[in-house]
């Protein structure tokens, strides 16, 4: 027997009381999950948060419909079971919990809650043999089908284009504040900072393994310093630049990698190809921060390049000076 599913029913073996409470119960998540959605975004987005009010609603209507339901057929006691009593019902993804969700994230989770419920009452009901059974099986799919179209119908009250642009920038301003910048950050200073002792390094040893052994312990090294820095510096919660471990990873990860796409060529044991090949990776580095300071940023495309290229030459030059002196 599989710990933790030993006391769970299989979802063939509920009675039509079991099924009918577990679909008031699983009407009664849902509709506590959009309250919860509708609180995280009614600061910043107030359009999409009285969608989920309005989803959430539509959940008690239903809700309130099951019970009256249950109340004729069975009786004033609904048993008490939930989806993780069920073995084989769908889940839903705790993401609610989390502190800083996008308005995207909430709106594909929202899609996927009503298209997983209407999916698993369609075929439930599709495999049920009892009149009655599939009866009310074919009724929770057709309503989820219902949450479906009038989710739409709210958004169209709600969220009008002008409000779904506002929000859209919003959210695309967020995304670039807690991953772009801060990666963007760590990528200049991973690939330009890394320039001077890496190839000081090589110039002065003309030793591919020393090299490799010096890009490899800054690269790491700067990676770290940079994430703990970004993580450490600003908690978010004034500036509004989102979860600080979030921006951590994003700055930390990207300056290890900034570093180690020109050291990593040293594994190469001939020094001049893999100096060579380091060359190539300097340049693909610095064009790729060029591209996304013009693509997030809204730098001016000649201004990026000259700043970038302009202080990884002084870098590169400083390190070649001191190695080969």
């Amino acid at each position: 027997m599989i710990p933790g599913l030993a006391s769970r029913r299989r979802f063939d073996d509920l009675s039509e009381q079991e099924v009918l409470a577990l679909a008031i119960s699983s009407e009664e998540d849902d509709a506590r999950i959009y309250r919860q959605y509708a609180a995280h975004l009614r600061k910043d987005f107030p359009a999409s948060a009285k969608i989920f009010d309005g989803m959430a609603a539509e959940e008690d209507e239903h809700r309130r419909r099951l019970i009256k339901r249950h109340t004729a057929r069975f009786g004033e006691v609904i048993p008490l079971i939930r989806r993780e009593h069920v073995a084989g019902f769908y889940a839903r993804k705790p993401i609610w919990l989390a502190r800083n969700l996008s308005l995207e994230t909430i709106r594909g989770e929202a899609e996927a809650m009503e298209r997983e419920a209407g999916k698993f009452y369609t075929l439930a009901a599709q495999r049920s043999t009892d009149a009655n059974t599939r009866e009310l099986l074919g009724d929770l799919a057709a309503a989820e089908l219902g949450h479906e179209r009038k989710a739409g119908e709210l958004t169209e009250t709600h969220l009008g284009v002008d409000e779904k642009a506002e929000e859209d920038r919003a959210a695309h301003r967020q995304f670039v504040l807690t991953w772009v910048q801060p990666g963007l950050a760590g990528l200049m200073d991973g690939s330009v900072s890394t320039l001077a002792p890496i190839f000081a390094t090589a110039f002065a040893t003309h030793d591919p393994h020393t090299t490799l052994l010096v890009g490899l312990a800054a690269s790491v090294g700067a990676g770290i310093s940079m994430g703990f820095t970004e993580a450490a510096h600003d908690d978010g919660v004034i500036s509004g630049r989102g979860s600080p471990l979030k921006r951590g990873l994003a700055s930390g990860i990207m300056t290890a990698i900034g570093g180690l796409g020109h050291a990593l060529p040293y594994l190469i044991p001939d020094f001049w190809t893999a100096t060579t090949i380091a060359f190539v990776v300097v340049f693909l580095e610095l064009w790729a921060i060029t591209w996304i300071q013009n693509r997030f940023m809204e730098t001016p495309f000649l201004r990026a390049a000259f700043q970038v290229v302009l202080g990884g030459a002084l870098v590169f030059a400083a390190g070649v000076l001191i190695g080969g002196g």
